[in-house]
């Protein structure tokens, strides 16, 4: 079990690990990889990836953010172009029964790929409203209706959970209002709570005993918090954890985005604001390459006085909370999976959406 005190998610530079790599990866604050375009050659070379990986620790959680559309990591070699989301949205207003069967079938096969490659867990769906607004999110969002939006996550996160892969819904309570890019800057929503809880937000409170992650938004919505939500105590504790009743982790995102550098000053201070505020698990992206990761070895030291001086204390929960995600099964074998009745049914269907 992932030791109650791993909170970080960091990545790794290129196509295996290095000797410095290794040592970042067993130190006990480290909790997670997530793995990109950059860390892919071939399955091969990813399945030796991951072993490498689970080498050095056993309990690693292993994540890449592929969703399907502009957003997916590993597009050749076997794996499936996933449509975007939006094309569910599309089908639900011609035939919504077909919308949900296809939702399912996207996330059977999302998650049976990379499951046969040894991953955990992948930061999808997306649960964020198209409101016509936000270029970033676009045809990232099922639709516009929260309770479509509602019943098309389901269906994903269930054909997901069938082949053992977690989820993670994203970017709480919203990020398909504002105009900006948090990779970019620190987008502002004006609106006010209630009008957020009625649409956005609700999304997570229908899904709250299915859902096993989330990931809240570097927004800022100034009418309740001051703070962007994933540096935000009352939208994460009081909102999130007691108001619409959501008890699995909460993973940051990227702390490195201009988003949350703007809202936190350093990569450090992003790291501790984001943990005190209520996140499990505090996600830390693209430093790897630069200087050999010296930035991210900055933040283990800062976490790690951090500890020792009192200014930071491991949530007891987080540590159960992060174990949830691991899979719990042994991964598939590609060549059985190029045989499973389940993941042929699947493909054919999505062959229907295209």
């Amino acid at each position: 079990m992932t030791p109650p005190d791993s909170p970080l998610l960091i990545d790794i530079a290129g196509l295996e690990l290095t000797a410095r790599e290794r040592r970042r990866l067993r130190d006990p604050l480290v909790g997670g990889v997530i793995l990109f375009a950059r860390n892919w050659e071939s399955r091969r070379q990813l399945v030796a990836l991951v072993a490498q990986m689970r080498a050095v620790r056993a309990d690693l959680l292993i994540m890449v953010d592929h969703e399907g559309g502009r957003v997916q990591r590993f597009r050749s070699d076997g794996f499936t172009a996933l449509p975007p989301m939006a094309s569910l949205g599309r089908l639900w207003m011609r035939d919504p029964m077909a919308a949900v069967q296809l939702a399912g079938a996207v996330g059977r096969v999302l998650a049976a790929e990379l499951r046969a490659c040894g991953i955990d867990l992948s930061f999808t769906p997306v649960v964020d409203l198209d409101w016509g607004r936000s270029q970033v999110i676009g045809d990232r969002a099922l639709h516009a209706d929260p309770r479509v939006v509602a019943l098309l996550a389901q269906s994903l996160m269930l054909g997901m959970q069938a082949c053992g892969l977690a989820h993670c819904l994203k970017h709480f309570p919203g990020h398909g209002w504002v105009q900006a890019d948090s990779h970019l800057a620190l987008p502002r929503d004006t609106r006010g709570l209630r009008q957020i809880l009625r649409a956005d937000a609700s999304v997570y409170g229908w899904l709250r005993h299915t859902a096993r992650a989330v990931m809240p938004a570097h927004v800022v919505y100034p009418r309740v918090d001051a703070l962007a939500a994933g540096f935000s105590e009352r939208w994460l504790r009081q909102v999130l954890r007691e108001q619409l009743g959501f008890a699995g982790a909460i993973i940051s995102d990227d702390l490195s985005m201009q988003g949350a550098l703007e809202a936190a000053g350093t990569g450090s201070q992003a790291v501790r604001m984001a943990l005190r505020a209520g996140c499990d698990l505090a996600l830390v992206c693209n430093l790897a390459q630069i200087d050999h990761g010296a930035a991210l070895d900055a933040i283990l030291d800062d976490l790690r006085l951090a500890r020792q001086n009192g200014e930071w204390c491991p949530d007891a929960q987080a540590g159960a909370r992060r174990a949830a995600l691991l899979a719990s099964q042994p991964p598939w074998v590609w060549d059985e999976l190029m045989r499973d009745p389940g993941y042929i049914g699947a493909l054919d269907d999505l062959a229907r959406l295209a």
